[in-house]
Order: C-alpha cells, then structure tokens, then sequence
C-alpha cells in the first residue's frame, strides 16, 4: 500500500513541476488545437469523407483503419489523427450504437473495484481505480460541457455501515488525491432524508442511521462519443458511419491482413479501403472480425448484459443519485438524476451478442425490487418510461467464475499481421485504452507519427470557450421572430430549458443551433415537455453525420433512451425533417419510419415477444 501511495503521489509532484512528458510536447498539442480550431467545428461532408476513404489502394494506403465507431474506436482515430497519422474510421450503424451508447453515464474510478482491491489485496484492481479516476478528470476537463460531477448517496441502515462506507469512501478520496471532485462526507439520517426526500427510512426492518456521500462523474455518452468522432474529422480522419466491412484484404505473399473490402449501406456501394495497419474496435462484435482473419481464433470477448430503467424525475434530486450497495444477489444498483429523468441500473449477468440488446423482464423486476427497497414510495410498472441494455465486451478471465469477477481492464493484442484488437475496458478509460492501441499499431505497422500522443488535454468540439453560463448568453441573444394574429412580427424567447440543453449538449456550438433556429423557422419543440429542437435535427444532419432517424431520436438527442413514447410522436417530424436535408423521396421516409418504430419497440418493456432480434452471424 505505502508503494502505491508513493508512486500516485509521485505522479502528482511530476505533473505540479511539468515534468511530465505531456508539457514537453506542449508546442505539438498546441499545433493540433489550432488545426482543430480552424474549420470553426465544421465537419467534412460525409460525401467528402467517402471519396477520401475510397481513393486509398495498396501504394497510398492510411496508416490506420479504425474498426468500430464507439467510445474505444472513435478514441483511436482522434488519437492517430492527432499525431499526424492518416486515419480512417469504419462504423456498421452509427456511433455509439451499441455498448457505448447504453451505459450508466458513469465516468468513475470503480468503488466495488476498490473494495476488492482491498479484500483480496488485489494490487492490479487498486492500480484500476488509481488510473480510471485519474481518466475521469481527464475526460471532465475535455468535454465539461457534456460532463458534470454528480453527489452520489449511500444510505446506511447500521452504525457498521455507516463506518464502513465511511471508512472505504475516505480511501476513495485518498486514491482521487487531488483530483477529488468533491470530499466524501456523512448525513444524519434527517438531513439524508431532507435531500433526497425519497429515501426510505426503513428498509428491511432496519432505521435509517445516515447516509454517506461521494462524487463521481457523470455524462451524456452519445453525445460524448458523436463529439470524439467529430472531433477526429476535424482533425483529419476519415470517417464514416453506416459502413460495413464485408471482408479483409490479405497480401497473398505474406498473408499480412493489408486492408477490407467494406460497404455502405446508405448506398449500397461498395470499394476497397486500404491500411498499414487495421484496429479491431468492435465491441462485443471484436470476435466476429478476428475469425474474418482467422476462422479458428478463439473467442476473447464475454457478453455481459447491463439492463436499465428509465423513471419519471421525482424519484430522485436533481443533482443527487443513489448507491444501493449491495443487493440481494451482492451487485450494485444506482439511481441517478439523468437529463431531467431518474435512471436506474444495472444489471451483470451472460448474455448473447444480438443486433438489438433489450432488458428481460427479470432484469427489469431485479432493478425495480432492488430500489423499492430503499425507497418511501412504490414503484409501479406504469413509472417505467423507457428500458434499454447494453453488451458489455468484457476481456475473457479463464479463471473467473463469472463476469461480476472479471477485470474492466483492457487487452491489447496482435491476432495477425496487419491486424490488432483492443477489447474489454471501461468509458472511463477510453481515452487511454486509445493511447495503448495506437501505441501497439504504431509499434506493429513501423509508423512514423509528427508527434506524441496529444489527447490528454485536447478538448473536443464544443468544449473550446464554454463555461457554465453560456446558457444565459444564449438565451440572452436569441430572437426568434413570430407573427401575431394581427399580423405583428413579435421577438421569440428561448426559455432556460431549451438553452441549458442546447449548451450542455452542443457547447460552443449551440450557438449554431439556435442561429438555424432562428433564421429557418425550426424553433418548435419536436415534443411537448422535452427541449430538443427542430433545429436540432437540421444541424445534426448538416454537422453531425446523422444519416437516419435512429441516429438523431437515441444518439445525437437522447428521446428513445428517456422516454419511448415521446420519441414516437417526435418520429414524423424528424423524419421530415431529415428527409428535407437528404433528399429522401417518400419511400425511403416510409422505410425510415418502419425501421425507427421496430428499434423503438425494444426500449418498451413487456414487448420481447414482439421484436425479432437478429442473432449477428
């Protein structure tokens, strides 16, 4: 213990005298900002970033092909790109359609982690928790307008627990150091129940005695992951959602995998995408690749099922989540105020690798009882507003008994010449789990990068020149112009609601989604009670690469993970609106429907019957 004491404490002294590597390389990162900074956050056009990725063959291939558009996979291509690597990203569906859109929004050292760490005198889980919260900040301060720190309550029904929680949550302070978002602290049990009016005061036949509380990060993840993949565009990677890699090209000399014959399925068009060295990013589907390479690889990846639940706000504070400790079965459940909704999750159990995860009703019950426990209110089945599950790609432990045990921690490897895959980890750490694979691809394909890693402290789009009260500003200078019944143009407001998110979700650039607001009459809500905006859809589409309307009701805003069925009656305006901007004839807008509505269906509970989920092959 004194060991790793000293060694975080080192790395604190080392960052507070400049010593680290990062400020020696302070010129390079300044360079990546400005060439960041200088297309004022437009992205290239999906069309030009098409035509750059199929102009690649085998005498100009990229240095880096990118696999997979999610936290990981989006992390590498802005880490390559800003070392001046040529770089391209290859996404299926859409960024962060899968596991990294289906998180607990979470940004975390891992307070079970830790508790391990000490049980089992486990000095690998201790160095997890050192190095993810030392990530968490980092990310924090790369994206604040997306990121915030979140009190977290852990009620104590003993006086044993109350030092005990108190006890663990103080060492979790001590590994944060500095970096501690805010101090742990104890509440009297009247104080715990006057902020979080909710809690139980009993549970199980035992009095509430306080409640001890902690901070840890929490964030939009899709928003967070569409900003990563934006970020690399403006940084010089080509990328492209919506494209699938059919199959690998081989050197038939060597054998040495040489780049994918890949496929759009927007158009259906399909070419060839040449690269020194090609990144497995794929998540939970990091297998299905590898045996592309090689049918007989052996699976590495676990498939842990994370199911959550979505309640109206009033079960929690709005800046207040819940810990449930332990639960029947020993696992963790939170509840966490989470873009004006409580979310409530999550589950651990095996799973199968499907197209379309979904919650099975004993995971949504396992939730449901585990929080009603701890609650002073019941919770009904008619609360529930969305239910969603995400695939965990847990690392293969050969020893673990099952996957509550087996380490976040992430695996880098070389299946093959020409090929690396990178599976396991956590959000948190994905920014470095990017730094790990560039390093191996840089190492693997002799590259020879401009510059060192630059990410540490490279802010993504948006980020530049916020700060907390944009949102006032915003409001402030928007003017919508409306025609009264006698024919008077009036100024438009943009109340609190709308610029708050509009801020928090866009950042800096949120001033260009009000300007489309404003100029092009798309300044209604898409959906009573809700901020999201019809300018949104617009901007999204012009700047985000949102191809679909599943790309813009679950990832670039939230409406399908929050509430179903405002994402239902919001569809056909989206639509209409996307079809403007792409130049959909009516067809393809039915089928936009009719795709939208089948993907609704699994964030309704009750209704497994009723979706077939394609098993991947």
């Amino acid at each position: 213990m004194r060991r790793i004491i000293f060694e975080a404490s080192a790395a604190l002294v080392a960052v507070k005298l400049g010593l680290n590597e990062g400020n020696l390389f302070a010129r390079d990162r300044s360079e990546v900002k400005q060439n960041i900074l200088s297309r004022d956050g437009i992205v290239p056009s999906r069309k030009e970033q098409e035509e750059k990725m199929s102009g690649s063959n085998s005498k100009s291939p990229f240095d880096v092909l990118v696999i997979g558009g999610g936290a990981t996979g989006s992390g590498i291509a802005l880490d390559a790109a800003s070392r001046g690597l040529h770089v391209a990203l290859v996404e299926r569906e859409d960024f962060s359609s899968g596991t990294s859109s289906r998180s607990t929004k979470l940004l975390h050292g891992g307070v079970r982690y830790l508790e391990k760490a000490f049980f089992n005198l486990d000095y690998g889980q201790l160095k997890l928790v050192f190095h993810a919260l030392e990530e968490r900040n980092r990310v924090i301060q790369n994206a604040p307008h997306i990121c915030r720190a979140l009190p977290t309550m852990t009620p104590c029904y003993s006086w044993f627990e109350v030092v005990y929680y108190w006890a663990g949550l103080k060492v979790y302070d001590l590994v944060a150091g500095s970096g501690t978002l805010r101090l742990s602290r104890y509440y009297p049990a009247q104080k715990a129940v006057t902020v979080f009016p909710t809690l139980a005061k009993e549970c199980n036949g035992r009095k509430l005695r306080g409640a001890v509380v902690y901070c840890d990060g929490q964030m939009d993840d899709s928003r967070l992951n569409i900003g990563l993949a934006c970020t690399a565009a403006l940084a010089g990677a080509a990328v492209l959602n919506h494209v699938e890699v059919v199959s690998l090209l081989k050197d038939e000399v060597s054998g040495r995998v040489i780049g994918t014959r890949v496929r759009d399925n927007l158009t259906g068009k399909e070419f060839d995408v040449y690269a020194k060295v090609i990144i497995n990013a794929a998540g939970p589907f990091c297998d299905f690749l590898r045996k592309m390479a090689d049918s007989g690889a052996a699976n590495i990846i676990s498939p842990s099922s994370g199911a959550h639940v979505v309640l109206p706000d009033y079960f929690t504070p709005e800046d207040m989540g819940l810990l449930i400790p332990k639960t029947k079965d020993g696992r963790l459940v939170f509840m966490l105020p989470w873009r004006g909704k409580t979310l409530a999750g999550t589950t651990d159990s095996s799973t199968t690798i499907t197209d379309l995860p979904q919650p099975q009703s004993e995971e949504i019950d396992f939730i449901l009882h585990a929080i009603e426990d701890y609650l002073s209110i019941k919770v009904r089945n008619s609360d529930i507003l969305s239910t969603w599950s995400g695939i965990r790609p847990l690392a293969v432990d050969p020893s673990a008994k099952d996957t509550a045990s087996i380490s976040r921690d992430h695996l880098v490897h070389v299946d093959c010449p020409g090929l690396i895959t990178i599976s396991g980890g956590k959000w948190t750490t994905y920014r470095s789990m990017a730094e790990d694979a560039v390093d191996a691809a840089i190492k693997h394909g002799d590259l020879n990068p401009l510059r060192p890693c630059a990410t540490a402290d490279l802010a993504i789009v948006g980020a530049e020149g916020w700060k907390p009260s944009a949102f006032v500003e915003l409001a402030q200078s928007f003017v919508r112009r409306k025609q009264t019944r006698e024919g008077k143009v009036v100024p438009g407001a943009l109340d609190t609601s709308i610029a708050k998110h509009l801020s928090c979700a866009y950042g800096s650039m949120a001033t260009q989604v009000a300007s489309i607001a404003q100029e092009e009459d798309l300044g209604k809500r898409l959906v009573h009670g809700y901020p999201y905006l019809e300018a949104e859809v617009a901007y999204c589409a012009r700047n985000e690469y949102c191809e679909t309307a599943i790309d813009f009701i679950a990832r670039r805003t939230r409406l399908a993970f929050l509430d179903v069925n405002a994402a239902t009656h919001a569809l056909p305006r989206v639509i209409e609106i996307l079809a403007i901007e792409h130049g959909w004839d009516t067809e393809r807008q039915k089928v936009e429907h009719q795709t939208a509505e089948v993907f609704l269906r699994t964030f309704r509970p009750g209704v497994t019957d009723l979706v077939s989920q394609k098993q991947t092959k």
